[in-house]
């Protein structure tokens, strides 16, 4: 009988969780616009479950222009005030509007350091942080890095990016990597995609 990935246990009986977890989750990703996306997938899901923002990934991505960073800073208050009403977003203004004030920051962001990936992965210096937890009650919620990390993009203007949503996304762009000791996903997902720095 096969035992059960307890690294998987988060995700286990959802399709979509699943596959989150089997190829996206702590998966190393250079791409712009992929880490915008999750940016603004962490920021939707203060107060909500995981669960709960993924199975509405694909209208997000409808509405946001699939989080084209130069779309997104451009949408309009009309357009913004139109997603109010689409069912397939939770409907919470600020976390509407933060959509384009993230994409404005994250091109501010992209000026100074020449990329998004760039900035983020500098407070590791381009070292993936790689966990080895043993059991999921082991894997924190907050760290120093995720503080740090909070604390400078809130001073560059990004929202709804407090530490502990910051250390998620840090998981989802693959700068941390907390698969178990145990998950077969731990050693693929420490591989960079082929447009790493």
């Amino acid at each position: 009988m096969e035992t059960a990935n307890p690294c998987r246990a988060w995700a286990a009986g959802d399709p979509i969780l699943e596959a989150y977890h089997d190829h996206e989750w702590c998966r190393i990703n250079h791409d712009d616009r992929f880490q915008f996306e999750m940016l603004c997938l962490e920021g939707a899901s203060v107060g909500l479950s995981w669960r709960t923002i993924m199975h509405r990934r694909e209208a997000y991505r409808a509405a946001f222009r699939d989080f084209d960073i130069e779309a997104c800073a451009a949408l309009t208050d009309a357009y913004l005030e139109a997603q109010l009403a689409n069912p397939g977003l939770i409907r919470n203004r600020g976390k509407i509007y933060s959509v384009r004030d993230n994409a404005a920051a994250v091109k501010r962001i992209q000026a100074e350091f020449g990329s998004f990936d760039r900035y983020l992965w500098s407070f590791t210096d381009g070292r993936q942080i790689m966990g080895g937890w043993e059991k999921p009650g082991d894997v924190p919620t907050v760290t120093d890095l995720s503080r740090r990390l909070s604390a400078d993009m809130k001073k560059r203007g990004i929202r709804f990016a407090g530490p502990v949503i910051t250390y998620s996304f840090l998981q989802s762009i693959g700068i941390v990597n907390d698969h178990l000791a145990c998950c077969e996903r731990r050693e693929e997902c420490a591989q960079a995609m082929p447009n790493a720095l």
